[in-house]
């Protein structure tokens, strides 16, 4: 029997199948352009946020120009002496038994001293005081870089007080035992003193191992927020092994118009007497046990 030949397809099926393929095209088309649609999206997106973050920078680095600037102003306007003209009054003899007991019941009972500031920071006792507070009392977590974010205990609130008000930003203070505890203290001196003069200072630290600049730089970045960064000659923090190579970084910044924070570690043994002339500088003094433990690590 024999087989009858497959019918040849009709110009409808060959148009369907025309357009099939014509869609295909279409679609594969389309895929491509939405493709080149979100790649332009993200190159547009990405544009605006660089953009958008050079402009916070640029405002943020106003801002610090603006802060540094009033209080400059605020501490000339604080240096002025506004005396008062006044008439010379003669007392009346009620006038002077007053005095006179007053007198005797300020020797019988005397007052204490209020507590003031000395050197750089002579104006600036009440913020001082409000911001160690802070640190103690109400530490935020979740702070700003070069904020501090860890809670300062009852010992480093002292210690701070006494360098900042009675030393004047110029002294020796006893170490907290740990480098890490030191560290920390010196977080909340360089947090303060962002506020005090903004990005117009420079903090190096003097620490003669890299074990010992190690524990700095991770410590310093724990406790500010800070990034590797942050740590460099034109940064905030500069870590020096050697006091000659921190005294030539700290001329030049004076020659700058600006404000080196010298920070010595508690295993130095001794103190180059250059770095005790700069106005600013905190060096931490080490009991013998510690300076023993010290010796063991290297």
């Amino acid at each position: 029997m024999e087989s009858t030949p497959a019918p040849e397809p009709s110009w409808q099926q060959l148009a369907l199948q025309e357009l099939q393929q014509q869609r295909q095209s279409l679609e594969g088309e389309i895929k491509e352009l939405e493709q080149r649609r979100d790649q332009l999206q993200a190159e547009i997106s990405s544009h605006f946020t660089g953009q958008a973050d050079g402009l916070s920078r640029r405002v943020k680095g106003f801002q610090d120009y603006l802060q540094g600037a009033l209080v400059d102003l605020a501490r000339s306007v604080e240096q002025l002496e506004l005396v008062p003209e006044t008439l010379a009054v003669q007392p009346s003899p009620l006038d002077q038994q007053q005095q006179q007991e007053a007198a005797q019941a300020s020797e019988e009972e005397p007052a204490p001293a209020p507590v003031s500031a000395s050197g750089l920071f002579a104006g600036e006792t009440t913020l001082i005081s409000e911001r160690l507070a802070a640190f103690r009392d109400n530490p935020d977590f979740h702070a700003d870089a070069w904020q501090l974010r860890r809670s300062l205990d009852q010992s480093g609130h002292d210690l701070l007080s006494d360098w900042f008000l009675s030393q004047g930003g110029r002294g020796a203070q006893p170490s907290g035992g740990t480098r890490s505890r030191n560290v920390l203290v010196t977080a909340a001196a360089v947090s303060l003193l962002g506020d005090l003069y903004g990005d117009r200072f420079q903090t190096l630290v003097l620490a003669g191992a890299p074990e010992r600049l190690g524990d700095w730089r991770r410590g310093l970045q724990d406790g500010l927020g800070l990034s590797r960064e942050d740590f460099g000659p034109n940064s905030g923090v500069v870590l020096f092994e050697r006091p000659d190579a921190l005294i030539e970084r700290a001329d030049r910044l004076e020659e700058q118009g600006e404000l080196p924070f010298i920070v010595v570690d508690a295993a130095e043994r001794a103190v180059e007497t250059a770095i005790l002339q700069f106005p600013l500088w905190l060096v931490f003094a080490a009991d013998p046990q510690e300076l023993a433990y010290e010796e063991e690590l290297l």
